[in-house]
């Protein structure tokens, strides 16, 4: 079923929307995580979220940086999957635990924050966080408006 968007995409009905979003994500690279690691945030996120656009545009970065199939099949399934180290599994938590904000009273636990704060610093952490926020941010503009998948090229 090819889905139709209810209408243009707001990031790019107001262009300097779109220049915050795209700042805001810069803002965050090389402040002590990994690219890698971003992009599995932003999949990982995007899956949460059921942005069939995010999903498919970020395995195709994520691929075209050179992530193998296996980690990127398994972001799903990452608790059980071997191919992520402890600093990515607790990204990987930190993404679930900020995006699923309403599923639990305590929606981000002292031990999710402490394991992460175990593996990155103050700037990473912010820069982890901030990269969380901004993908869920895309990933609502995305759904709300049924953006295709394949209309944001990688």
């Amino acid at each position: 079923m090819q889905i139709q968007p209810r209408m243009n995409n707001p990031a790019l009905v107001h262009p300097d929307t779109m220049k915050a979003l795209w700042a805001l994500k810069a803002s965050v690279e090389r402040k002590g995580v990994a690219e890698a690691t971003l992009m599995l945030i932003e999949l990982r996120a995007s899956q949460i979220n059921g942005s069939s656009a995010c999903v498919d545009m970020h395995c195709k970065m994520s691929k075209n940086a050179g992530e193998s199939d296996e980690r990127l099949f398994a972001v799903s399934a990452w608790r059980e999957a071997p191919y992520f180290n402890a600093a990515e599994r607790a990204a990987l938590a930190l993404t679930e635990a900020l995006t699923r904000i309403s599923d639990r009273p305590d929606a981000v636990s002292d031990e999710i924050w402490n394991e992460a704060a175990r593996h990155y610093d103050e700037a990473a952490l912010a820069a982890l966080v901030v990269a969380i926020a901004n993908i869920n941010v895309w990933n609502r503009l995305n759904v709300a408006v049924r953006q295709p998948v394949g209309a944001w090229t990688a």
